[in-house]
């Protein structure tokens, strides 16, 4: 499973250069899937992107699902999350847990988990990161560019950071970064720049797997002209801006971005007399009708373009179309190879540089930017020169140097073709990355690393641990064996007043089965796996109205109740101690809180412990909430409890199981249909609660008079 949110993603016609945000990331993920999707290891390659309801763009981008071959093995999913309408990406941020429900919905409705996530960019490393966390899948991270190094280069501008900070969200965007840089078992990069230099910036980057992979090009459609091919006319009347048009191009494709620095060429194009009379510049920057309908920075850079060419007076010497499909670019890139021409990328910075192999593909030398994947590209093909962006006058001098020698051109126009055909075939990408995605399964193994059940599951069993799942070893033992033999039809979970590490500690001693979900705190809390995993939407949705501290002034002084030890508080519980003589009932301490504006549940349980919770938040209500998550029926799901902080979670459409042992707290839940009051004790109660609604096989639902 393969994520990219933002930008525009479709098959074809993608519409390269239409905003900063569908540029080449969009290419390399449509890419990458088709050539993982081409190989006899890869069964299925899913690509899940946002989808678009919006007339401001095409209505291909609002389909659920676009196949991207004939044999169906690769395809695009588009998650409805956010708004119907386009955003770009700054604006995704408040929706990416919405995505990572929706995501979750959509892997139960393929039923089987991804063999692993490949998040790309910061937007989609936030949720990926999450989505892999949940499922328990291996996760990729690849970060296309970077939040610390975009940040550097920007105040190296002189750009202040309070104004990057409103412009580009660029701390929340750093944060997800070091966040799916936690969480992911490699990352791909497309340079060793990239890995050694960007990525070093990143917290705890020396114990981090980077893998270096560059990017490939389809060799079918960048090519040099051969017999037949026109180079005249690509779609774009190029030629009628040109008053020599025979003369070669100084061709420049790319989004109107300002770090693409396409000001910079047009100040050493204008600025050199003789490079005007050697060749002309052509410049494909995306498309527009009016420049007032771009976006803010594209606007701005096309205005910046005309007023240079104004003030250099270069009409007739510069074609600046207005469209292109994407159908023409390999045209544009062969027509400029057969005028003799050069492709120049004068960018700040450029993560890899996708347009350099297209050019270099096509039979046309190169003339980039020193910086990040083009110092690479060029140590590859050995097809063209490297020039500092900021120096406008010897970026003229060595473009004129470039076209000036014949011969020169035709080696780099060779090199360029041997070197892409060596190194930049997404074939040899696709091959390349399978090899290590291999050397993570075979680490994962070794560390018994557990895939979760939930989005295969179709019932869950769910255990308090003391007295109920615990208390006598030889029961728990049977009790485990069946859950083992029903395999991943059920997931197993507990719910229990325990915090977290208390949990786990005591399954591992008493030997329990491994949960699957584990709910602590009296269900204040969620987590999935061996524990490490928390769900935040849950954190974030009991977090309602609540006030720990209006909590504890309240209650100070009551008697009968004393706070318990700091380590057995929470964030989202606060537990005492109670002496069931002395204290006042449990209605007079609810009222008491409500006339103070707080609104909690309080738990009363064993007869000893007062735990007070959340408005939304107790056991019962958190295995609804991971009942819902995960697509499972209420009534798929066996809850099993022995005490009063139980009460909740048995009642309602779900089963429930009392074991023999429980407190008198629940007995006054005898008689209810949808609760069954075992005989044996501890995990013989919950196996004999498993038998009495054939929970296992056919369930048996209770039915009402």
């Amino acid at each position: 499973m393969h994520i990219s949110l933002h930008g525009l993603v479709r098959g074809s016609d993608i519409e390269l250069g239409r905003d900063a945000d569908t540029g080449g990331q969009i290419q390399y993920v449509i890419e990458l899937a088709r050539a993982l999707a081409g190989l006899d290891a890869v069964e299925r390659v899913d690509l899940l992107t946002r989808r678009i309801d919006d007339p401001r763009v095409d209505d291909s981008y609002r389909s659920e699902e676009e196949l991207l071959g004939a044999d169906g093995r690769a395809r695009i999913v588009r998650v409805p999350f956010g708004p119907r309408r386009y955003l770009r990406k700054e604006r995704l941020w408040p929706y990416l847990d919405c995505f990572v429900d929706l995501a979750l919905q959509y892997v139960r409705k393929v039923g089987r988990l991804p063999d692993v996530i490949h998040a790309h960019y910061a937007d989609a490393g936030q949720a990926g990161a999450r989505l892999a966390a949940l499922l328990g899948v291996p996760f990729i991270f690849t970060g296309h560019s970077l939040g610390r190094e975009k940040r550097r280069l920007l105040m190296g501008q002189g750009q202040q950071e309070a104004q990057i900070e409103r412009r580009y969200h660029i701390s929340r965007r750093i944060e997800a970064e070091e966040h799916a840089l936690d969480l992911a078992s490699l990352v791909v990069a497309s340079t060793r720049q990239e890995a050694e230099g960007q990525y070093a910036l990143y917290d705890n980057h020396k114990h981090r797997r980077v893998a270096v992979i560059p990017p490939g090009v389809d060799i079918a459609r960048f090519r040099p002209a051969g017999k037949g091919d026109r180079v005249d006319d690509c779609g774009c009347d190029i030629a009628r801006f040109l008053r020599h048009p025979r003369r070669p191009w100084i061709l420049a494709l790319a989004r109107a971005d300002e770090r693409k620095n396409l000001a910079t060429l047009v100040k050493a194009y204008g600025a050199h007399p003789r490079l005007r009379e050697q060749a002309n510049l052509v410049i494909v920057a995306g498309v527009r009708e009016r420049i007032g309908e771009l976006d803010k920075g594209a606007a701005q850079v096309w205005r910046e373009l005309l007023e240079l060419i104004d003030d250099y007076d270069l009409y007739g010497h510069v074609a600046y179309p207005k469209q292109h499909a994407p159908d023409h670019v390999p045209c544009i890139y062969r027509s400029a190879a057969a005028s003799g021409g050069l492709f120049v990328n004068p960018a700040w910075t450029e993560p890899f540089g996708l347009t350099l192999i297209e050019a270099a593909a096509s039979g046309l030398p190169v003339v980039a930017t020193d910086d990040g994947g083009p110092q690479e590209i060029l140590r590859h093909c050995r097809n063209g020169l490297l020039i500092d962006p900021h120096d406008a006058e010897a970026l003229g001098r060595s473009l004129s140097d470039a076209l000036s020698d014949r011969r020169r051109w035709r080696l780099w126009s060779q090199r360029g073709l041997q070197g892409v055909r060596q190194h930049y075939t997404w074939k040899g990408h696709a091959e390349h990355y399978l090899r290590e995605l291999a050397r993570i399964s075979r680490q994962r193994q070794r560390r018994r690393v557990q895939r979760s059940r939930l989005p295969t599951v179709d019932r869950m069993l769910i255990c308090d641990i003391d007295n109920t799942l615990i208390g006598d070893r030889e029961s728990l033992v049977r009790l485990s064996q069946v859950v083992a033999e029903a395999g991943d039809s059920l997931a197993f979970g507990i719910a229990t007043g325990r915090r977290l590490d208390s949990a786990v500690r005591v399954l591992k001693e008493w030997g329990a089965p491994v949960p699957d979900v584990l709910i602590t705190a009296v269900g204040s809390e969620v987590h999935y796996g061996t524990g490490t995993q928390a769900d935040h939407e849950w954190s974030q949705h009991i977090d309602f109205r609540w006030d720990r501290d209006a909590i504890i002034e309240t209650l100070r002084g009551l008697p009968g109740m004393r706070l318990q030890p700091a380590s057995e508080q929470r964030r989202h519980k606060v537990s005492y101690y109670a002496d069931p003589v002395r204290m006042p009932g449990v209605p007079a301490i609810r009222r008491a809180l409500r006339r103070r504006g707080v609104h909690v549940n309080v738990i009363y349980s064993h007869q000893a412990y007062i735990d007070i919770l959340p408005i939304r938040a107790s056991k019962g209500l958190a295995v609804r909430f991971v009942a819902d998550r995960w697509g499972l029926s209420i009534d798929h799901v066996l809850v099993a409890g022995d005490s009063g902080n139980d009460e909740e979670m048995l009642i309602g459409h779900s089963l429930g199981v009392v074991v023999g042992n429980h407190s008198a707290e629940l007995e006054r839940l005898k008689g209810l249909k949808r609760i069954y009051f075992a005989q044996a004790t501890h995990a013989a109660g919950v196996l004999e609660g498993i038998e009495h609604y054939q929970f296992l096989g056919r369930i048996r639902q209770p039915r009402y008079d």
